[in-house]
């Protein structure tokens, strides 16, 4: 068995038996930096809406944490509760910018080289929301499709499919070489 899931394991079943401060501050240590760099792209870096996600993800794993059966990492639990979260901010702060069917997508051109980081963290901020999900959980955060799939709730080809768009979209976004 993994080291971080047997000790993610002894630390959720001594934080449920008794509130464990030390437990729960230990969960934390472990998983929030990894949660706020997925938040913080998520929201296209707004660092005020990471923070604010950072802390109602960790409100809403508390409340749930009874129910975490351990089918998947607990990092990968988290992390979908944190795309839930973001899920229900974007609907209610109507921020979604939805972006042309790929029919209507200039044909995509190769990448440069050497793209500057603010450029493609301003090109996946205006990506539709599937797009950004699967482009930051895959090639970001290193999650397989099914694990995608489990945390967002949709079918592994959907998580694949996205993808592709995604990176389609970036390219287009990011224009060729220069």
């Amino acid at each position: 068995m993994n080291p971080r899931t047997d000790s993610d394991a002894g630390l959720i079943a001594r934080f449920l038996a008794r509130r464990d401060e030390e437990a729960f501050r230990e969960l934390y240590r472990l998983h929030a930096p990894r949660l706020y760099a997925l938040l913080l792209r998520l929201v296209a870096g707004r660092a005020a809406e990471a923070d604010e996600g950072l802390q109602e993800t960790w409100v809403r794993a508390v409340r749930g944490l009874e129910r975490f059966e351990g089918r998947s990492s607990l990092s990968t639990w988290l992390a979908g509760i944190a795309i839930r979260w973001w899920r229900e901010e974007s609907r209610r702060r109507a921020r979604e910018v939805e972006l042309p069917d790929d029919e209507r997508l200039p044909p995509a051109r190769p990448v440069r080289r050497e793209i500057a980081r603010v450029d493609l963290e301003r090109a996946l901020a205006v990506l539709p929301r599937g797009y950004r999900e699967a482009i930051l959980l895959h090639d970001v955060e290193g999650y397989t499709h099914e694990e995608i799939a489990a945390m967002t709730e949709v079918e592994a080809g959907t998580s694949k499919s996205q993808l592709s768009r995604a990176r389609s979209a970036l390219r287009a976004r990011l224009g060729g070489n220069r």
